[in-house]
Parts: C-alpha cells; structure tokens; sequence
C-alpha cells in the first residue's frame, strides 16, 4: 500500500502538470487569435493544431446562444473545466494517496 501511495502523488503531479501546461496553451491560443497573428506561423500553428480538436468537442455540445455575440467561450469553458478537473479529480487523487500512506 505504501508503494500505491507514492505512485498515486506521482501521477497527480504529472497530471496536474500536464493540465497546467495546456492551460498556458489554451491561453496562448486565445492570444494569439486577439492579436491576428500569421496563420501560417508555425507556433500559431502548432497552437491551433492542440487546442482546436478540444475546442470542436465543447462546441459541439454548447447550445447556440453561446456564439451568438461574436464571441468565443469555448477557450473559457474548457479552462474552467480543467480547473475543475485539478480542484477535484486531482485533489481526490492526492487524498487516496495520503489515506494510504497514513496506514
């Protein structure tokens, strides 16, 4: 059990790791998108190319009115997902592991 635990606190970090890492592309998307930057940039790119498939899922299932301001929310939404996603799927992780390394 104590073994489970380390691996346990282990995948967490390396989850939560990878989840801060995307948000810090999500948010390099988005500014890139304010800006008009060169869609042919290979950054801006590589960019679009991480973020979209993600984008095209939460699109697909928001309702309507969400694109009828001319604004995207997608990036918004899958942030706050993510948070979420750390807060509590994270968070309930690293209490498992703590409950079996306390034993």
């Amino acid at each position: 059990m104590h073994a489970l635990g380390h691996l346990l606190i282990a995948l967490a970090k390396i989850l939560s790791m990878f989840i801060g890492a995307y948000k810090i592309i999500i948010l390099g998307a988005v500014i890139v998108s304010w800006v008009g930057a060169d869609p042919h940039n290979p950054i801006v790119r590589l960019l679009y190319q991480m973020t979209e498939p993600v984008f095209r899922q939460v699109r697909k299932i928001l309702p309507a009115f969400f694109f009828k301001t001319g604004l995207d929310f997608t990036p918004l939404i899958v942030l706050a997902l993510l948070f979420i996603i750390e807060d509590v799927g994270i968070g309930q992780l690293y209490e498992l592991a703590q409950s079996l390394l306390s034993k």
